[in-house]
């Protein structure tokens, strides 16, 4: 059932106001207790340490923290069309897996990789790694129709395997110090101080966003099928084409800030067809708000449930959404 304009602009609004609700309390809530006189002096030109870490600290993780999941909704929700697969998301296609060997060797070897022009090169290298894995995958998809769904996710497992295994080979190249840091970025994590660490985001995740919504209408006949699809005047191959750049750029700038976080485009995107209905135009907007506040929240858990110790984010999605995706897998079963 698709709807018009007005309707999908009034059911994006309640997502609007959650995300707006969790950006206004989220970054209250932390291991260090903030009160509102702190932030108000700071605001006013004081060097009160409650404001600094309010809005050097908490502000920016919020925000990533809603970026990345956003991004990692809309990317999954496209990936489960594209593929024709419930289960695709950028984490379970080891696209995720990809975009981290790029930024693993970028930051690994930063004097070998680096670019001209002041290009990021993390940013750079995690989207060639997501585009190989996402070409890899499509070109498998069409060899003879619609991969079945476990060969699918059998091909994504072992593509995380062995990306894995590069970079755990990699680590013997580099120091002890660099492997730690890193360990820490592999496990999924929000460790960011300032807003210079959303430019990746900025740069690579915002426009293949604004490319995967751009696609809404696209997508809403691909779930016809293709033949279909091509009678209603939509260049399949060409949307095909698009929808990879888009959510290879979304992967990339994802990985580049925050490591390989899996399961927000798996969960968010089922929740909101239960919730709104199969309209693309709705689903992939409304996936990107959810998205946003169901990471926010996990990073608020991960950072106050064994303060001042913090817990990778990606640690607390992969509690979650793992016993999530065995229950959607099992549905799968005949």
């Amino acid at each position: 059932m698709y709807h018009n304009k007005t309707s999908i602009f009034r059911g994006i609004v309640p997502y609007s106001l959650v995300a707006l609700c969790a950006l206004a309390v989220l970054p209250w809530i932390g291991g260090e207790a903030i009160l509102p006189a702190g932030v108000w002096d700071w605001l006013w030109g004081g060097s009160n340490i409650q404001g600094v870490i309010f809005f050097e600290q908490r502000v920016p993780r919020v925000l990533a923290a809603m970026l990345v999941g956003g991004g990692l909704a809309i990317a999954g929700s496209c990936l489960q069309i594209l593929f024709r697969n419930p289960l695709a998301e950028p984490w379970t296609l080891g696209v995720s897996g990809g975009a981290s060997v790029g930024a693993f060797l970028a930051y690994a070897f930063p004097r070998l990789l680096r670019l001209p022009f002041g290009i990021d090169s993390t940013s750079f290298m995690a989207l060639l790694g997501a585009g190989a894995v996402l070409g890899l995958l499509l070109w498998c998809s069409h060899r003879r129709g619609a991969v079945p769904i476990h060969t699918l996710l059998l091909g994504g497992v072992t593509i995380s395997v062995l990306t894995s295994g590069v970079i755990m080979l990699s680590v013997y190249f580099i120091s002890p110090y660099r492997f730690f840091s890193f360990h820490r970025w592999m496990m999924g994590g929000l460790d960011i101080s300032g807003y210079e660490g959303l430019l990746p985001f900025v740069f690579t995740g915002v426009p293949g966003v604004l490319l995967l919504l751009s696609l809404a209408r696209a997508f809403n006949h691909l779930t016809l099928g293709e033949e279909l699809a091509q009678g209603h005047g939509v260049d399949v191959r060409r949307v095909h084409r698009k929808a990879l750049l888009g959510a290879g750029l979304v992967t990339a700038g994802c990985v580049a800030i925050a490591g390989p976080i899996g399961f927000v485009g798996l969960i968010v995107p089922h929740a909101v067809r239960r919730l709104s209905g199969f309209d693309s135009r709705m689903v992939l907007p409304a996936a990107g708000l959810l998205g946003g506040v169901v990471l926010a929240v996990a990073d608020a858990v991960a950072r106050t449930v064994l303060a001042p110790t913090e817990i990778p984010v990606g640690v607390i999605m992969a509690v979650v959404g793992g016993p999530v995706f065995l229950y959607l897998l099992l549905r799968r079963v005949p």
